[in-house]
């Protein structure tokens, strides 16, 4: 099993000598936070034998309840298992003030199995059927957010902050606009500065559609695993630093109706044992039948298994109930499993790059997702694409919501279904994870669906 060794926490110690306590986390199928606080004379057990959690840990619904219907709760004692550290994953938590450093954990079973229900490992699962075949997949996360104040509006509504320098709220939309870069440089910087003494590879920020609406690239990793570790170590930089500021973040796909959604796209490419990257090519050219051609089988193959199971991953890319607001024509968001060259509106896209970095770019997912379990599902795509020898379908070209084609789920419940009877899900992710997470979403939807809402109380209640 993949644990640290010692030494790595007696050079942490030794490089940080005020660190006083230890915040030993994992993170849910929500990507919610889950651990203790450790102190200093304990840390060495952890990283000696694990830390004990609960495996309803990856029973949890979004408000921390356990769904029993997983049989991870009462019906096993809610049993602990071992939770062993990640590597690279011990670093300083530059935002505390008290001497606290953090690691990241995952969840094996007492007998050193991986346990089946953490996201992690269904990541694994995947993986080793590239490795399998002497290929490495090449990842790289990007993730869109907001800043909110933190006084929401009489509606009870998010809202921007008020600029840092010119004190008003704005409500624009101004895609790439330095003005925006200006007034957030100071929240942005120190987004950095913790991201550079984390070791996450953040490269560029950018301001995007919505009013405080920011994306950040983190660097492509030649280890989805360690790509995907950042990507959430990534999240809780950004806000626990717009607490700092007096302000929250959040990576909710749509907290405006009628401003941009967040969303989280995954860029891929996959190295031959030789470190050759097997997409490369050069850009796929005019065939003169109307459709374009694409020199590498391999990317023209992964293309087509990637849109052949995008529908029945839809949960995994919008796990919750505001990740459908985000699904209107023109919205920048995928509407039908499509593929295009530079086209924003297209589910699966190929960036403007040299033949060398020519890779996949996945854009269904919502900000909300869990990383580990997105890219687990586009690199099944991929895998099975390859080795099934899939074809895609013509790309599209102009305006993405104007082509034909099976829309995707635009539902939660309908998304839900297609999952828990998935072959392919149970497959390649397995199929007791497959039904945990049906199950856990199953349980989020008929609680979200038993509340009564405002809304419908102010159109319907009067009227009817």
């Amino acid at each position: 099993m993949t644990s640290p060794d010692a030494p790595e926490l007696a050079a942490f110690l030794q490089e940080h000598p005020g660190t006083r306590f230890f915040d030993v986390f994992l993170n849910d199928l929500n990507t919610v936070e889950r651990g203790k606080r450790i102190d200093r004379d304990a840390i060495a057990g952890v990283f000696r034998s694990g830390m004990l959690l609960p495996g309803s840990m990856f029973a949890l619904d979004v408000l921390g309840g356990t769904v029993q219907a997983t049989g991870l709760g009462f019906d096993e004692g809610d049993a602990d298992r071992p939770c062993r550290p990640l590597p690279h994953s011990l670093v300083p938590v530059p935002w505390q003030q008290d001497g606290v450093a953090q690691l990241q954990v995952s969840m094996y079973e007492p007998d050193g199995r991986p346990f089946f229900g953490d996201p992690r490992h269904v990541l694994v699962k995947v993986l080793d059927r590239f490795h399998r075949l002497n290929l490495t997949p090449v990842v790289a996360i990007e993730y869109e957010f907001y800043f909110v104040d933190r006084e929401r509006t009489a509606a009870g509504q998010p809202q921007p902050p008020p600029l840092p320098r010119a004190g008003r709220r704005e409500f624009r939309t101004q895609i790439n606009a330095m003005t925006d870069l200006d007034e957030y440089s100071a929240v942005l910087a120190r987004i950095d500065t913790v991201c550079r003494a984390q070791g996450i590879p953040s490269t560029s920020a950018l301001a995007e559609y919505g009013p405080g609406q920011f994306e950040v690239n983190l660097a492509h990793r030649a280890d989805a695993l360690r790509a995907c570790d950042e990507a959430l170590r990534f999240k809780r930089v950004v806000r626990s630093v717009a607490r700092e500021h007096g302000w929250d973040a959040t990576f909710l796909p749509k907290p405006y109706r009628d401003m941009a959604g967040s969303g989280l796209h995954v860029h891929a490419s996959v190295l031959d044992a030789a470190g050759r990257n097997i997409f490369e090519c050069p850009e796929p050219a005019d065939d003169g039948a109307g459709s374009l051609r694409i020199e590498s089988s391999e990317l023209r193959h992964a293309i087509g298994g990637v849109l052949a199971t995008l529908g029945e991953g839809t949960a995994i890319c919008a796990p919750g109930p505001n990740s459908y607001r985000r699904f209107r024509p023109e919205a920048y968001v995928p509407m039908t499993p499509s593929w295009s060259v530079n086209n924003r509106g297209s589910a699966v896209r190929l960036p403007p790059s040299d033949a060398a970095n020519r890779r996949i770019e996945h854009r269904l997912a919502g900000a909300d997702a869990n990383p580990y379990l997105v890219t687990a599902w586009l690199l099944a795509g991929i895998h099975h694409g390859i080795s099934q020898g899939l074809e895609p379908p013509p790309p599209v070209r102009g305006n993405a919501y104007r082509e034909g084609g099976t829309p995707l789920p635009s539902h939660w419940a309908t998304a839900i279904e297609r999952f828990r009877t998935s072959d392919f899900a149970a497959s390649y992710l397995g199929r007791p994870f497959r039904d945990l997470y049906a199950t856990v979403k199953q349980a989020e939807l008929d609680d979200f669906n038993s509340y009564v809402t405002p809304l419908e109380i102010e159109w319907y209640m009067g009227a009817i």
